[in-house]
């Protein structure tokens, strides 16, 4: 179906097929966050869906269509390791439909497990590939030898369409006579987006757009300005629900009419400190993803008075990743520096070093990495403190005191291979 007139009549639909398995998920107005940023600021929980996540909307509608297509159809095929894997899973279970799911073989067993799980023995698991890109042409290449019907994750009429249900949602649930002012979501691959723009541009009032990509998977800002979909030559997957190298190009041509100034860029440092404030603050789980929306909110200063609703899209986090989670979020806030230090090899050389750490300046890693010469010694030495300003104080001291020494926390070349 095109973007035309038939697009809201079709959101609708799909919208409508969808509480066969779920209610709407919560729009929660969020008394922190309103207080705040002095606006009135709304959550649209998908991380309450049933997989934890909004891609459940777009697998049930792309199998839905194609069942009503085909009611022959009893095969269904995704590459995923992720939110769209579990999608696809929970679908098959719901339609008695048999699904094939391609992972790369470095998924982590608990997406594994969450996936099987949904999929009840209506979903075979294919672990192949060491990168995605392998597993995706494992998976096609199996559509295309077993008359299977292949998923995408994104780049799909269907998909992008039972997507928009989310923003359908938000307006049917804001309170009477209330149209957010301003509508933030995570953009990935762009089913998301591209289905809730589409959708925005028909309903009553004059909701604004804004978009938020990682900075490490600009894949729609470098689409915007070079004017098509354009394939990133490296990706950060720590946001991994929205790392995506290429935009898709059905997603694009409905986002194409956006400057690159209404997509806002995010450090993933930082949306690692938004993470543990909100499970520290409002005891909610979010994955990197999911807190994309929320921590853009930093960067706008226009929201005062405004009705703003921000799109949680999913809550799928492996706890093993919390130490990560601290440690980054730390170095975003100013608190967790890294040095090399020459030592000199000589006794009390240590002692003299410890006496200028200040009363909140904490070791929290001491390691000789190598004996550069006869008379120096290299430690990684990572120190936390208080308050960002401790670091200047205590950088001081250590060149009064004839140490050297060499900042690498910046350094993402060191820091990856050491830290």
């Amino acid at each position: 179906m095109g973007h035309g007139t038939g697009f809201l009549s079709g959101v609708e639909r799909a919208e409508a097929a969808l509480r066969d398995l779920f209610d709407p998920t919560p729009l929660q107005r969020n008394v922190y966050l309103s207080a705040y940023y002095g606006a009135d600021i709304w959550l649209k929980r998908e991380d309450l869906s049933p997989v934890r996540s909004y891609k459940i909307r777009g697998a049930f509608n792309a199998m839905r269509k194609a069942l009503e297509a085909d009611a022959g159809r009893r095969v269904f095929v995704c590459a995923s390791a992720g939110n769209h894997a579990q999608g696809v899973a929970f679908a098959c279970k719901h339609f008695g439909v048999n699904g094939v799911i391609f992972m790369p073989v470095t998924t982590p067993q608990q997406k594994i497990g969450k996936t099987r799980q949904f999929g009840d023995g209506q979903v075979e698991i294919r672990l192949v590939g060491d990168y995605f890109d392998d597993t995706l042409e494992a998976a096609q290449s199996f559509c295309a030898e077993n008359n299977a019907v292949f998923l995408p994750p994104y780049d799909d009429a269907d998909v992008i369409e039972g997507q928009a249900t989310c923003a359908l949602e938000v307006f049917r649930q804001m309170p009477e006579g209330v149209v957010p002012d301003i509508m933030v979501l995570p953009v990935g691959g762009g089913g998301l987006s591209s289905g809730s723009a589409t959708l925005v541009g028909k309903m009553p009032g004059d909701t604004e757009l804004r978009l938020v990509e990682p900075v490490g998977a600009p894949s729609l800002t470098r689409a915007l300005e070079q004017g098509g979909p354009v394939t990133l030559e490296a990706v950060d997957n720590f946001v991994d629900g929205a790392a995506v190298a290429r935009i898709g190009d059905i997603n694009f041509e409905r986002l194409k009419h956006l400057s690159p100034d209404a997509v806002t860029r995010v450090a993933e440092d930082r949306i690692c400190a938004t993470m543990l404030e909100f499970l520290n603050v409002e005891g909610v789980v979010l994955e990197p993803a999911g807190a994309l929306s929320i921590d853009a909110l930093r960067d706008y200063d226009d929201l005062t008075g405004k009705t703003v609703v921000a799109v949680v899209s999913g809550g799928n986090f492996d706890f093993e990743r919390l130490p990560d989670l601290k440690e980054r979020a730390l170095r975003w806030e100013g608190l967790k520096r890294y040095y090399i230090l020459r030592l000199p090899q000589r006794p009390g050389a240590l002692r003299d070093f410890l006496n200028l750490l200040g009363p909140d300046d904490d070791i929290s890693r001491f390691e000789y990495l190598k004996k550069s010469a006869r008379n120096f010694g290299s430690i990684l030495l990572g120190i936390e403190s208080s308050a960002r300003v401790n670091f200047a104080d205590l950088e001081q001291r250590m060149l009064e005191g004839g140490f050297t020494f060499q900042d690498i926390t910046d350094d993402t070349v060191i820091t990856s291979l050491i830290v």
